[in-house]
């Protein structure tokens, strides 16, 4: 038996559409980024982008587990003295769901080119609608049939 080495040119890249209203940040996450990666695909190969395009409804109504509210803090840091900046999760969850989600999902992916390419593969919108039906996606159901 062979080993199946996938190639840029013949990987074939479908669109997929998660949910993620009542579903809790780092499950969500964790899903996107196995799609995103390509780790679902029989042909997956860790040196290539053979995942799949995805794109993420809903992500205002994610839910954090336990007190991760008010305990956890979105970190940034300029460098200079004084320049660390916190943010609470909740505040965060409120006006940039968005950017939490992708950040956690981010966090998932390789920290090198083929990672931050496959990152920009996914598309993630705070209400149901979205503006990408040309591409015809089809609603995850987590693999299974």
């Amino acid at each position: 038996m062979k080993t199946i080495m996938a190639r840029p040119a013949t990987v074939e890249k479908k669109w997929y559409i998660i949910d993620a209203e009542g579903k809790a940040l780092g499950r969500v996450a964790s899903e996107v980024a196995t799609l995103l990666r390509g780790k679902h695909k029989p042909t997956f190969t860790p040196n290539v982008d053979c995942g799949d395009n995805v794109i993420v409804l809903n992500s205002d109504k994610i839910v954090l587990t336990g007190k991760k509210t008010e305990q956890k803090y979105f970190k940034r840091y300029s460098g200079f003295t004084s320049g660390l900046k916190l943010i609470q999760y909740k505040k965060m969850m409120e006006e940039h769901s968005d950017v939490a989600l992708m950040r956690a999902i981010k966090g998932m992916l390789p920290k090198n080119t083929l990672g931050r390419t496959m990152a920009k593969h996914c598309l993630i919108y705070k209400g149901a609608e979205h503006k990408n039906q040309a591409q015809k996606p089809e609603v995850w159901n987590g693999g299974k049939n």
